[in-house]
């Protein structure tokens, strides 16, 4: 057996450790006022102006920075990583109290919307890279896999309460009413992270540029097989795995599945669910070993379950099929992340976070292709064919990696 159920509670009991208690803390509050503010504020710019075209451009807004993710890491690497969440938190909470100030003096604009949702989008660019590199000095170095499945945890709680408590404030006390939570959430957020005692981490000692500094974390990663190897899984998996959920599945839900907007929510809901146990699954194994080979399995599986998940016309196998494919999908999230942090060397785990991020990008090229190819040949025969290309991508990365299979 993995581990042995008697254990199974004693590495989640890193939450206890003070500084991971608290850094934990203060990423589960700042993505659960982020996932508020996404629902917030599509919901008002559509019902304002009722253009799904400006909601869109919105949301998109909060992407606008993201190819600057390997000089935000970098920057984590520089700066104290301490110091810089703070101020990302600040900034956000300032944000948000702007935009709380603009509606309550009915003096906001569609353009204040938009600028305040690129700035949010730029100082969540830093965070990223700084709160989970932060996270992870936090812990010694056999705990990591469970800091990375906790971390990982958080952002699904996030993900599964933030949208529903954003959309009851927005219904019940409107868009002043949630940003006064969300405000609060990042603050309260900054409060922990500055309450957290002095880590002890590989500093750089250096008055190199940021620019100096990217290019010496390029040519570390491009030196370290089990590196290059992980990121490369990441671009594998947002190009295929995600346009599944992100794409796919919304387009199953009508015109296979014959299903509104309700069941689409609990499609979208079940895979979430599956996203958390994945999580919690990983966080209660102490010692994790093989974790290559687990990563290369929970990819594999993640790609197998889409091609499973084409076959089925009915619902509710679907939305069971669904939890399996959020479990694949957190487990892989989880040991990539494990992989970059726990070989990698500290004082490069802002850049190794920037360059994961950065193959956030690949899953819009992804979704692209995904929704042209719906288009001409129908969303099971697309599911079956991205599960297949994934397939094939993982294998043949796991070939040409033997360091991944060994770790």
């Amino acid at each position: 057996m993995l581990f042995n159920i008697g254990r199974a509670a004693a590495p989640i009991s890193i939450l206890r450790q003070r500084n991971f208690g608290l850094i934990w803390s203060a990423i589960t509050m700042s993505q659960m006022g982020s996932q508020m503010e996404t629902v917030v504020v599509v919901w008002y710019v559509l019902n304002w102006t009722d253009s799904p075209l400006l909601a869109g451009l919105t949301a998109t807004a909060r992407l606008g920075f993201n190819f600057l993710a390997l000089f935000a890491g970098a920057t984590a690497d520089l700066v104290p990583r301490r110091t810089l969440m703070i101020i990302v938190q600040a900034v956000l909470a300032s944000l948000a109290v702007l935009m709380l100030i603009l509606i309550v003096t009915d003096l906001i604009e569609v353009w204040h919307v938009f600028i305040v949702t690129l700035a949010a989008g730029l100082a969540r660019i830093f965070q990223m890279p700084t709160a989970q590199s932060l996270a992870v000095d936090s812990v010694s170095t056999e705990r990591i896999p469970n800091a990375v499945a906790l971390i990982n945890a958080a952002m699904n709680i996030a993900l599964v309460v933030g949208p529903i408590l954003g959309g009851l404030l927005f219904d019940f006390f409107g868009p002043e009413g949630a940003y006064v939570l969300v405000a609060g959430l990042y603050v309260a957020s900054g409060v922990a992270t500055f309450t957290m005692g002095r880590i002890r981490v590989a500093e750089l000692q250096t008055r190199e540029s940021v620019l100096t500094l990217v290019a010496e974390g390029l040519r570390y990663v491009k030196g370290e097989q089990l590196l290059w190897s992980a990121l490369l899984i990441a671009v594998i998996f947002n190009i295929t795995g995600f346009s599944f959920h992100t794409t796919l599945v919304p387009i199953f839900a009508k015109d296979v599945l014959d299903r509104d907007s309700l069941g689409l929510g609990i499609l979208i809901s079940s895979f979430g669910i599956g996203g958390l146990l994945g999580s919690m699954f990983w966080a209660a194994i102490p010692n994790l070993k093989h974790t290559g080979i687990f990563c290369i399995l929970a990819v594999c599986g993640w790609h197998i379950t889409m091609i499973v998940f084409a076959a089925s016309t009915n619902f509710y196998l679907s939305v069971g099929i669904l939890v399996v494919t959020g479990m694949m999908f957190s487990s892989s999230l989880v040991l990539v992340l494990t992989v970059l942090m726990q070989t990698g060397r500290p004082e490069f785990r802002g850049r190794l976070m920037g360059l994961r991020t950065l193959a956030i990008y690949a899953h819009a090229f992804g979704s692209l292709a995904a929704g042209a190819v719906a288009g001409l040949l129908g969303a099971p025969a697309t599911a079956v064919i991205s599960g297949v290309f994934g397939i094939s991508m993982m294998i043949g990365l796991a070939l040409i990696a033997p360091k991944l299979r060994r770790f």
